[in-house]
């Protein structure tokens, strides 16, 4: 049993990072960029410096998604407001980007579980605020 859990744990870790190569490669680059990108816009601003350091958080994301999970641990005000400044000043946009990308990747049957990884990252852009990568 522990062979078998064991190899099972060693053969996956081995498909997350395939899958973040192929990942890089075909997508994910460009979209950690824009992350990036935003995260610089916030930071020119000191009250945008929070802001800012969670577009950093996702374009850590945005690079490598297989194999993280993302989960919800904050549901406060706070999150809903800043959740709703960053619809207006720039979620959208980078949430069109990912799934242009989902589009993109659903042609071909391999490109599958990438799509589903994009879409998730869509998901993601809307609202990131409350969330954590784990």
């Amino acid at each position: 049993m522990f062979c078998k859990n064991f190899i099972n744990k060693i053969g996956g870790e081995k498909m997350s990072c395939l899958g973040n190569i192929i990942w890089m490669i075909f997508g994910g680059l460009f979209g950690a960029i824009g992350w990036i990108f935003t995260g610089i816009l916030w930071c020119i601003t000191i009250v945008g410096i929070p802001v800012g350091k969670q577009c950093f958080k996702m374009a850590k994301l945005q690079f490598a998604p297989f194999g993280k999970e993302v989960t919800t641990v904050n549901d406060s005000g706070t999150s809903l407001v800043l959740n709703i400044l960053w619809l207006i000043f720039g979620g959208f946009e980078l949430c069109i980007a990912n799934l242009i990308s989902a589009l993109l990747l659903c042609i071909t049957i391999v490109g599958i579980p990438f799509a589903a990884q994009s879409l998730k990252l869509a998901k993601l852009s809307l609202m990131p605020f409350g969330k954590e990568v784990r």
